[in-house]
């Protein structure tokens, strides 16, 4: 159903930290519409989780594994979760 509220959480690797990665997929988040969080762990990896419609899901998604003009993206993980109530806007996270 393309209504349907959808919880997504992904993380990529590659050159994805100093080229302005998350403040991309931030601002990517709030032109989509969808809510969630997202943030660097470790050397090379970048977490976020992101909760909207099928149609959002699925263009957050393809922002985040696109990435902005100066990152490589060589890895992707996502993950489906249970939508849930936790989330008001999209935000930096601190780091792990």
């Amino acid at each position: 159903m393309p209504d349907e509220t959808l919880r997504v959480h992904i993380w990529v690797t590659g050159r994805v930290q100093g080229v302005g990665f998350r403040a991309f997929v931030v601002a990517s988040a709030g032109y989509i519409g969808v809510v969630g969080w997202v943030r660097n762990v470790g050397l090379n990896t970048v977490e976020a989780v992101a909760q909207g419609t099928r149609l959002q899901i699925d263009q957050f998604i393809q922002a985040v594994k696109t990435g902005p003009r100066a990152s490589r993206v060589d890895e992707h993980r996502v993950d489906y979760e249970t939508p849930a109530n936790d989330l008001i806007d999209f935000e930096f996270r601190s780091s792990r």
